[in-house]
């Protein structure tokens, strides 16, 4: 009995562990993404990561004594999530940031476990409860609050922001049950480099039209930022999220998006000098709100 509850207890304890490496990782990314946008554009920032990130998790796999190689039946859906998770999720984060506020497009991003209960009626046969359609109002009723009445009438350009912020939502949201759905034999780091490796060319050939500072031109802040950005999230966060997603449920692994955009949002003003308004807290409120309604775990019946 002890030894059950020993394990049981270590089991938690990596679960705790993964869900706050995650937020913070992912969470600080989102000012350190903002900082590196400053001086580099969008598609070199992303050349630069994905092939950092493919040389790296693919060699620390090789010398972790992982087998490179994937199986042929594992090819689809690792192309395909990569196709979501990296390629859209992360082009489109990017580009947001460029377009709006980062705390606005953190909170924005962090619907995704609302998405995702949505993407899973018609992809996996689930039927939502009444607390996921609470959980939906409510994160309808944040982006409302985010994007104030003055979105009735803004012009789309003032709309871009947000559109493009859903659409990574949207491509994390179906990236995770593409992910979820499948039983991997590769290891978690061999995925996620090889998920570099494709989408890696077409942002070297984006980037190739772009004009970016010389070495020497770029601020201590920038680096900073890089280090962060391709050390923490493209390589360690990355590859702990899918190892989040094989070890944990699909709730359980979508309540390590939780703390995310608090961390994000915290960063954005602190770090960025964005103000914190009551607008800002109270959508952050109510995507929270949201996503503790979808991921709510029903009483067991006896």
């Amino acid at each position: 009995m002890t030894a059950i509850a020993a394990s049981g207890a270590g089991r938690d304890l990596v679960k705790y562990l993964l869900i706050v490496a995650i937020s913070l990782f992912w969470g600080m990314n989102w000012p350190a993404v903002k900082t590196i946008l400053t001086q580099m554009p969008i598609f070199s920032l992303r050349a630069i990561g994905f092939t950092a990130g493919a040389v790296l998790l693919l060699g620390a796999a090789r010398l972790a004594g992982h087998r490179l190689r994937v199986e042929r039946a594992e090819w689809p859906a690792l192309a395909a999530a990569g196709l979501c998770n990296v390629l859209v999720f992360n082009l489109c984060t990017a580009l947001g940031q460029s377009l709006m506020a980062t705390s606005q497009a953190a909170i924005i991003a962090f619907t995704m476990p609302v998405w995702a209960t949505l993407l899973a009626i018609p992809l996996l046969g689930e039927r939502p409860g009444a607390r996921q359609i609470v959980g939906l109002a409510c994160g309808l009723a944040g982006l409302m609050v985010l994007l104030g009445p003055e979105a009735l009438t803004a012009p789309p350009s003032q709309l871009a922001g947000p559109a493009v912020m859903l659409v990574s939502a949207l491509a994390w949201a179906l990236g995770t049950i593409v992910m979820k759905r499948r039983v991997w034999r590769s290891n978690p780091m061999v995925i996620t480099g090889w998920q570099y490796v494709l989408c890696a060319p077409p942002m070297i050939l984006l980037a190739a039209t772009e004009t970016r500072p010389a070495l020497a031109e770029i601020h201590p802040e920038v680096w900073v930022g890089f280090a962060w950005h391709i050390v923490c999230s493209i390589c360690a966060a990355q590859a702990l999220w899918y190892v989040t997603v094989r070890r944990l449920t699909v709730g359980e692994a979508a309540v390590s998006t939780l703390l995310i955009p608090v961390v994000g949002v915290g960063g954005a003003v602190l770090l960025l000098g964005e103000p914190m308004t009551l607008r800002l807290a109270a959508a952050l409120v109510l995507i929270l709100a949201a996503v503790a309604c979808v991921l709510a775990v029903r009483p067991a019946r006896r």
